[in-house]
């Protein structure tokens, strides 16, 4: 079961629930053997444990997964996606712990076509200094 590793941590930690050999440079799914029914109105963010480029040499390979509180049925089981960034074989054990979850509220907007942007622009990437 997934665990807050301390009294003031936002995420829990997500395990590995097999062993997963990723190559160099590959992006694989790791099974954490969890089905999360997220409450409505909120969405479990799958972030990057901190000491785990460092020590396994795995990112998150889509930056933050996003896991929907309508992926809950028995089958919709919560992996990890990870990439090696390293040049060599990376071996992924039971209980390795690669990722943490965020439960999140979210807001849903309505989306409109439009003639354009009505603000000034402000000059793209960058300028801000």
């Amino acid at each position: 079961m997934p665990s807050y590793q301390t009294a003031g941590a936002a995420g829990f930690d997500l395990a590995a629930s097999a062993d997963v050999t990723v190559a160099p440079g590959a992006i694989v799914l790791v099974p954490t053997g969890l089905v999360v029914e997220v409450p409505p109105g909120h969405f479990l963010g799958i972030f990057a444990r901190s000491s785990t480029p460092l020590k396994k040499g795995l990112v998150v390979a889509n930056g933050v997964g996003v896991l929907d509180s309508d992926y809950c049925g028995p089958t919709d089981e919560l992996k990890i996606q990870v990439m090696n960034v390293t040049a060599a074989v990376v071996e992924v054990k039971i209980g390795d712990r690669l990722a943490q979850g965020v439960v999140m509220p979210f807001a849903r907007v309505e989306i409109e076509d439009g003639d354009g942007a009505t603000a000034p622009s402000r000059g793209g990437f960058g300028s801000t200094g």
